[in-house]
């Protein structure tokens, strides 16, 4: 391994910019590709094949929310065997990793093809689109294994301090999806189903190329699949679990957040949907800042180098309030144009610049939330990072929101969104700061 993906040892600062960089571009392409998708579906196939692919991606959201948090244990677990230097015990558990997700990937793409119908008529999809979200849907879960694969060799290699290389795999993906989307949909004459095809070949194609591309350069010592042993995987779910749970909280927090919104009538709904697209690229810096700094510092934890774990979370949590001020400064001049980008409606324009100029005040304290807990869950203390994840949404994101929307009226909702972002920021300090994380031992 090149020397420059050794986090322990060198200077941070420049560390965290070179890293954090390619990760930014990366989320930002992955970001892309939804609307990509969003835009050739619904100009080329119309509004109710659009409803039929959103429908389907709120299925396809959950399954990747599971993905993630299997990725987040195995960033946590393959960064500290990095920084151990410890060669064997990452040939184990990535081997442990690839059996697993297979059976896995395998396992849940049969299980959604077979009840793709019934789970989105659990979701109340329409009788009018259920055809076409179907097909969508069952074609996504035909790739799964794509998804799966491509996205955890991008995790690994950036446990092991590479993040550069990763940006080569979804930057082929998005030009795949963007070139085949209109060519399987209208050319070939394929509809929804071309577009499922583009998304799922795409994206087998970016993962083959990441195999390949691994395997020749050895970025990584994969070796020939053989059984696991079961205290490795017994290990991987016990990070792999609350960490994919982390996500289904923010999920449904974000739901019952909707849920005071809707109140206040479908300009305020239309605004704040224009709006939420907007904070989705925002935070994309801060994301990719709490990925950089959990790869750094598990490397570090993995050797108890913990001066150098607590210089990590500093620099990240100033590099995070220099970039997140930045970009909230140019939110509130900038707020109206942006939010006309996504609709003209006089009231609905208005209210998305309005929520946008409050809310980009407290986009650095949401950062140092990305920041720290990144930190603490490169220890392994996923149970306690979905502790905070449940504070800041439930007991503080949520109610906040609807007793300010009570008091304020539809301004009250940034409010009280913007207030929860600084008080969980200060939380996470604390728990950072007192808590006991630093005592988790995950290798005996």
């Amino acid at each position: 391994m090149k020397k420059q993906h050794d986090f322990t040892q060198g200077n941070i600062f420049k560390q965290l910019r070179a890293f954090s960089g390619p990760i930014m571009l990366a989320n930002l392409l992955q970001t892309s590709y939804q609307l990509v998708d969003s835009l050739w579906v619904g100009n080329l196939l119309g509004a109710d094949v659009l409803g039929a692919v959103a429908i389907s991606g709120t299925i396809i959201f959950t399954v990747l929310s599971f993905i993630i948090g299997m990725n987040n244990a195995a960033l946590t677990i393959l960064s500290q065997q990095k920084g151990q230097k410890n060669q064997e015990g990452m040939k184990r558990y990535l081997n442990a990793f690839v059996v697993l997700l297979t059976v896995m990937a395998l396992a849940l793409g049969s299980i959604g093809f077979i009840f793709a119908e019934s789970l989105l008529s659990l979701l109340g999809t329409p009788a009018i689109i259920m055809e076409s979200a179907t097909a969508y849907l069952q074609i996504n879960f035909l790739g799964m294994l794509f998804l799966f694969g491509y996205n955890f060799i991008s995790t690994v290699l950036r446990a092991l301090g590479d993040s550069k290389t990763p940006l080569r795999f979804v930057t082929v993906a998005v030009l795949l999806n963007v070139l085949m989307d209109p060519l399987f949909i209208a050319y070939f004459d394929m509809g929804v189903e071309g577009a499922a095809f583009a998304t799922i070949i795409s994206q087998g194609v970016a993962f083959l190329y990441g195999i390949i591309h691994v395997l020749r350069k050895k970025l990584a010592p994969f070796s020939i699949p053989r059984l696991p042993k079961l205290q490795d995987i017994k290990l991987i779910l016990n990070l792999g679990i609350p960490s994919g749970l982390q996500m289904s909280v923010i999920s449904a927090g974000s739901a019952a957040i909707m849920s005071v919104v809707t109140t206040f009538g479908a300009p305020v709904v239309g605004g704040f949907g224009a709006a939420g697209r907007l904070d989705s690229i925002i935070m994309l810096p801060a994301h990719a800042l709490g990925t950089s700094v959990a790869s750094m510092a598990g490397q570090n934890i993995g050797v108890k180098n913990w001066d150098r774990v607590n210089k990590i979370a500093k620099y990240g949590v100033l590099y995070n309030f220099v970039i997140m001020a930045g970009i909230g400064l140019l939110t509130v001049i900038f707020a109206e144009y942006a939010v006309r980008l996504f609709i003209q409606e006089e009231e609905a324009v208005q209210f998305g610049a309005k929520y946008l100029r409050i809310i980009a005040l407290c986009y650095p304290f949401l950062g140092i939330n990305f920041i720290l807990n990144g930190v603490v869950r490169a220890s392994g203390a996923m149970y306690q990072v979905l502790a905070l994840n449940i504070i800041s949404f439930w007991v503080l994101r949520y109610p906040l929101s609807y007793l300010a929307a009570k008091v304020f009226g539809d301004t009250g909702i940034a409010i009280g969104m913007g207030a929860s972002f600084i008080i969980s920021s200060v939380i996470a300090f604390l728990y950072f700061r007192f808590g006991k994380w630093r005592n988790r031992v995950l290798f005996k």
